[in-house]
């Protein structure tokens, strides 16, 4: 297990933000993670979970400790002739599983290609892309007790899974520390293709495969989406509203050609980015804090910025899109520190 004192976050943050932690965390397994938990290691409270921070806006310096593990690891659990149970640790990274799944001809995971992250963080977000979100697949999540070191393993109704949102940022944030994720997968692929520009990307590489999907949603995000490691990043800022079908339908009487699907739970999903860009915001910048020129619904550190910076844009822009389409968005990276 490494620790770290007052340490700077530049490199754990994909923003690239050089705030400072009082301690940083590092477990490399399970063990170590119920060692720390069981007082065997003093840690200051309270304590911030994470993973790579490709999901994290830091405001200001971290005050304690943060937590990141580094548990690796990835297994066949179970395999039968149309499915396969496979699990990985919290700090596998998670397009290197998608990878690992695609290489093994294992279905499910190829629609999420590329997404920034870690393993733990999975169902902790409920990640998802190109009409698949991974509670689809999560069979169970293994956790251990912040407060005695114990384990605890939660099925998939277990996860409560809802629209980016999982039990673990709701009723438990902060109780568990995700350890590993197992996953159900198929050997005989159902591909998902019918969502946004997918279904056209995938008819260049030629035939319709595991891989050429994979391809295809990388070339898509590769075209739309900033590389982190040039340009700072968090991926998608906000969460894409859901609204009643009737504001829905009001709304495209005004708006013809702005995007929406239907909801699993009922409802319209809107496209934030759509909104945004919609306002003005693509391509803009106040300092060095900037909406990116290719998707709005990314914001980006342009050099110099700082967290306050991207939070006080970001209040800008859902004012904008309140005042223009009555709609509030919600962030869906998680801040952390003073505003």
């Amino acid at each position: 297990m490494k620790i770290f004192r007052n340490i700077s976050l530049k490199k754990y943050n994909t923003f690239g933000f050089d705030y400072r932690a009082n301690c940083l965390i590092l477990p490399k397994t399970e063990e170590e993670a119920i060692s720390l938990f069981r007082g065997e290691i003093f840690w200051e409270k309270p304590l911030l979970i994470m993973g790579s921070g490709s999901n994290i806006l830091f405001t200001s310096d971290f005050k304690s400790t943060i937590l990141c593990p580094e548990i690796g690891g990835i297994k066949i659990e179970e395999q039968d002739r149309e499915n396969v149970l496979i699990s990985a640790g919290a700090g596998v990274n998670w397009d290197n599983l998608v990878e690992w799944t695609v290489n093994k001809g294992f279905g499910g995971l190829e629609n999420l290609s590329l997404i920034p992250g870690l393993v733990g963080a999975t169902p902790v977000q409920n990640i998802g892309a190109y009409g698949v979100e991974v509670k689809d697949t999560i069979e169970k999540v293994r956790a251990v007790s912040i407060e005695d070191g114990a384990i605890t393993e939660f099925n998939n109704n277990d996860c409560r899974f809802e629209y980016r949102n999982s039990i673990f940022k709701g009723k438990i944030k902060g109780k568990y520390l995700v350890t590993r994720v197992y996953y159900r997968l198929t050997t005989n692929p159902l591909l998902k293709l019918d969502y946004g520009s997918l279904n056209d990307e995938i008819k260049k590489p030629g035939d319709v495969t595991l891989k050429n999907v994979r391809q295809a949603v990388i070339n898509i995000r590769r075209s739309k989406l900033p590389d982190p490691k040039i340009i700072g990043n968090a991926g998608s800022f906000f969460k894409n509203p859901v609204v009643s079908s009737s504001a829905a339908e009001s709304l495209k009487k005004m708006y013809p050609q702005m995007p929406a699907y239907e909801d699993q739970s009922g409802g319209i999903k809107l496209a934030a980015g759509w909104l945004i860009d919609q306002c003005g915001w693509k391509g803009k910048r106040i300092g060095d804090a900037g909406v990116h020129d290719k998707q709005a619904l990314v914001l980006v550190n342009l050099g110099k910025a700082n967290g306050k910076e991207i939070y006080n844009l970001s209040e800008e822009i859902k004012k904008s899109v309140r005042e223009k389409f009555s709609i509030e968005l919600e962030r869906e990276v998680e801040v952390v520190g003073t505003i």
